[in-house]
């Protein structure tokens, strides 16, 4: 599977030292494969005279074009039937045109992209476990309707999705086209909630709960990275560590603020120890109660890193919840070199 380790418990300078010489050993060996010609005869049929990024950014992660599988035909069953999430585990929760849809990081960390369509909106809900990045679009773009699989690629040690209409590479992070035909398209983000499977219970009781096509597919509920998130350093990334904090820390963006000027981050160190913050004229706030997909072996044991809720009031006075995303200082700092984190 895709830049996966060895599920099993290991020291976190153990795990640091092998992610190190992971990163090392793959960019050396795989840059020279970091080329349309190599990727051409790897089948693809992108357009690959657009591109706004060096080729040398990207990294294969190890598998082929959709080698994690996306999730195109999901099924459902009424969150109150739930006997298989536990309440400290994350989940994605998307309240759209009146129907709740709950998408458990147990099943995302397989697949990595759930394609659904809510009412008339057709929906990518995403996650890169890499970057702990939670990310729901609408897959509207260009006059087209697409459909997002995975291209077994990363850049900045994030996914790298592509479109089965166009073949066009877009980043998860920030939902641009990078090379292909719809270069420069940006997919607009819609709002979410990274929560505990308790709080969606407790929100949204009437809500569909997205489970597996077929259970024995994958270990659903295990986590791949153990003690990921604990490491000194990340996995697949060749770029500038962030000043002043650990890179693999958690950290808080606002995703509608990010074309600022100078864009912020908030540690989630700090929002823990006052509880509300104001980031980008938003209200940001913290709550214990949701376990860290990216630490212990099985997801539901992971340690409490508790829930980030970001909103901004609404034309009623009444708030409205934010497109956010807590995702690691590192990849804050990748895509916004010249970006703020507040610690």
């Amino acid at each position: 599977m895709q830049y996966r380790q060895p599920s099993m418990r290991l020291s976190h300078a153990r795990l640091s030292a092998l992610f190190g010489a992971a990163v090392a050993l793959m960019a050396s060996s795989l840059s020279a494969a970091a080329e349309p010609s190599m990727w051409k005869l790897q089948g693809w049929k992108t357009d690959f005279s657009k591109t706004s990024v060096k080729w040398n950014e990207i990294l294969s992660g190890g598998p082929p074009k959709d080698g994690i599988p996306s999730i195109d035909k999901p099924l459902f069953m009424p969150l109150g039937e739930n006997k298989t999430v536990a309440d400290m585990e994350p989940v994605i929760t998307l309240e759209l045109n009146g129907e709740a849809r709950v998408y458990p990081l147990r099943i995302l960390m397989w697949h990595e992209i759930v394609n659904d369509k809510i009412g008339a909106t057709p929906v990518s809900v995403t996650y890169c476990p890499l970057c702990n990045s939670a990310i729901v679009f609408d897959r509207r773009a260009g006059g087209k309707t697409l459909e997002f699989g995975t291209t077994g690629k990363l850049r900045k040690s994030d996914l790298v999705m592509y479109d089965r209409q166009t073949e066009t590479w877009w980043q998860q992070f920030t939902g641009q086209a990078i090379i292909g035909e719809m270069l420069g398209t940006k997919l607009k983000i819609i709002p979410a909630r990274l929560e505990s499977m308790a709080d969606a219970k407790r929100r949204v009781p009437k809500a569909k709960l997205l489970i597996p096509n077929n259970p024995e597919m994958r270990r659903y509920g295990s986590n791949p990275y153990v003690g990921y998130d604990g490491a000194t350093r990340p996995f697949l990334y060749r770029g500038e560590m962030p000043d002043g904090i650990q890179p693999l820390a958690r950290v808080v963006v606002i995703k509608e603020a990010q074309r600022q000027a100078k864009p912020k981050a908030v540690s989630l160190k700090l929002l823990r120890e006052k509880g509300k913050f104001k980031l980008n004229g938003y209200d940001v706030s913290w709550r214990k109660g949701q376990a860290s997909a990216l630490d212990e072996g099985e997801i539901a044991k992971g340690r409490d890193v508790g829930t980030v809720i970001a909103t901004k009031p609404g034309p009623d006075g009444k708030p409205v919840l934010a497109a956010y995303d807590v995702t690691f200082a590192f990849v804050f700092h990748a895509f916004h070199p010249d970006g703020e984190i507040i610690k």
